[in-house]
C-alpha cells in the first residue's frame, strides 16, 4: 500500500442470463395442479385448503411477467418442483462456479482485461453452493488469476456490498484490480410450493471489474466510482433456515428436510420497513455528497417489486420516476437476487453523458442496503 488515495473505476461489467423461460401462467399451471391435488389430501385431513396462485395476482404483488431459470427440468413438474440439476464429480467445474465464470469472461472482455490483469475475486452473491473450497477460488483457478479470492453474501445486497469492499481496497492500494462475480441460481433454493414467494425469482450472474486509473486518466464509457455505503439492521421477515445445523436438529439424518426451511417472506411488512429504509438511506447518501436525489441522472435499483421501487423513488423525488431515470428488468428477468441492479446497469448506461451521476442501490435481507454513486466518464 502506498498511502495515497486512488481514483477508482468500474472498467467492465459482464452479464449471463440463461436461456430457458417460464411464464407466469405456466408457473400458475403447475403450482395449481399440485395444489389441487394436495387439497384433496387436506380435505380428508380436515385440514384448510391451499389457495390456489393466479397470474394477476403475481403481476399485481411483484410486476413479474416472465423469468429466466438456470434449470427448466423439474421445475414445472407437479411432483417435483425444484430444478433437476445432476451432481457433479470434485473435480469438475462447479454449477456456481461455471455460471460465475460466464459473466466474468464478459466483464473481463469489456474491460480490455484477461485473468492474469485481475489481484482478487470476490463472489457476492445471495446463495452459495457449498461453503469451501470458497467458489471465488474456483472461478480464479478457472481463469487463470493470481492473488486472492474470498465468498461473501449479504442477501440481495450482495453485489453492492462487494462494491463497497472493492472499491475501499482499490482505493487504499490494497488490491490493483478486482473482479467482483455474482452467479445467481437462486430458483435451487426456493419452494416453488410456497404461494408467496414461488414466483418471485428467476436466475442470472453478473460480474464488474473494479480497478484503479491515474489522477488525470479518463476512460470515455466507464463510470467513476465516487464512494460507497452499506447498512444492516436486523430483521427475520425475509429468512432461510437451511444451513448445516439443520441435519442435526433432525431425528433422521439421512435425509434432510427441506420444507419450511427454505426462502420465505413476510410480504407486507418487508414492502413497508425497506421502502422507507431504502428512502433514508438514498436520500443521506446523497446529502453527504451535498447532493439531492433529483441531481442522480440515473438509478440502477434491486429488481425485485415494480410497487416498492416506484415507491422508493417517489418518497425521495416527490414525484414518479419513468424507466428513463430507474429503468426496470424486473417484469422480464424476475428477482434475480444481487444481480438485478447489475443487469439494470449493464443494460441502460449507454446513453448517459460524461459527468452524468448514477446511483446503484440494492437492497434486501438482513435487512441490508448497499450503495455506489458513480459518475459517468
Amino acid at each position: 500500500m502506498d498511502g495515497l488515495m486512488h481514483r477508482v473505476i468500474i472498467s467492465g461489467i459482464g452479464v449471463e442470463i440463461p436461456q430457458a423461460t417460464i411464464s407466469n401462467d405456466e408457473l400458475v399451471e403447475s403450482f395449481n395442479a399440485w395444489a389441487d391435488i394436495e387439497n384433496i389430501k387436506r380435505e380428508a385431513a380436515g385440514q384448510e385448503p391451499i389457495k390456489r396462485s393466479d397470474s394477476d395476482f403475481i403481476v399485481y404483488a411483484s410486476g413479474v411477467k416472465n423469468r429466466h431459470v438456470h434449470t427448466l427440468d423439474g421445475i414445472l413438474d407437479p411432483e417435483r418442483m425444484t430444478p433437476r440439476i445432476a451432481p457433479r464429480a470434485d473435480d469438475v467445474l462447479s454449477v456456481e462456479a461455471e455460471f460465475g465464470v460466464a459473466s466474468a469472461r464478459e466483464a473481463l472482455a469489456h474491460a480490455g482485461l484477461t485473468g492474469a490483469d485481475i489481484d482478487m475475486v470476490i463472489c457476492a452473491a445471495s446463495h452459495q453452493q457449498r461453503p469451501y473450497p470458497a467458489i471465488s477460488i474456483e472461478i480464479q483457478k478457472e481463469l487463470g488469476i493470481e492473488g486472492a479470492a474470498f465468498d461473501m453474501s449479504l442477501g440481495c445486497s450482495s453485489a453492492a456490498a462487494a462494491l463497497h469492499v472493492a472499491f475501499n481496497l482499490v482505493r487504499s492500494g490494497g488490491q490493483k484490480r478486482v473482479l467482483i462475480v455474482t452467479p445467481e441460481i437462486i430458483t435451487g433454493h426456493l419452494n416453488f410450493r410456497d404461494r408467496q414467494t414461488h414466483f418471485i425469482f428467476g436466475d442470472a450472474s453478473v460480474a464488474m471489474v473494479v480497478e484503479a486509473i491515474g489522477p488525470k486518466e479518463t476512460r470515455p464509457g466507464r463510470f467513476e466510482m465516487l464512494d460507497t455505503r452499506n447498512w444492516t439492521q436486523f430483521s427475520n421477515n425475509i429468512r432461510t433456515n437451511f444451513g448445516f445445523l439443520l441435519r442435526a436438529g433432525q431425528e433422521n439424518t439421512s435425509v434432510v428436510e427441506m420444507e419450511g426451511n427454505m426462502i420465505k417472506q413476510v410480504g407486507n411488512k418487508v414492502f413497508k420497513e425497506v421502502t422507507h429504509a431504502a428512502h433514508r438511506f438514498i436520500t443521506a447518501f446523497l446529502a453527504d455528497h451535498g447532493m439531492t436525489p433529483s441531481d442522480i441522472r440515473r438509478y440502477w435499483l434491486h429488481q425485485a417489486n415494480a410497487r416498492m421501487n416506484a415507491m422508493i423513488l417517489k418518497l425521495a423525488l416527490g414525484h414518479d420516476a419513468d424507466h428513463d431515470k430507474a429503468p426496470m428488468v424486473l417484469e422480464r428477468l424476475g428477482n434475480t437476487a444481487a444481480a438485478g441492479a447489475v443487469i439494470a446497469l449493464k443494460e441502460n448506461h449507454e446513453d448517459m453523458k460524461a459527468g452524468d451521476h448514477g446511483l446503484i442501490c440494492a437492497f434486501g435481507a438482513g435487512y441490508s442496503i448497499g450503495g455506489a454513486l458513480v459518475r459517468m466518464m
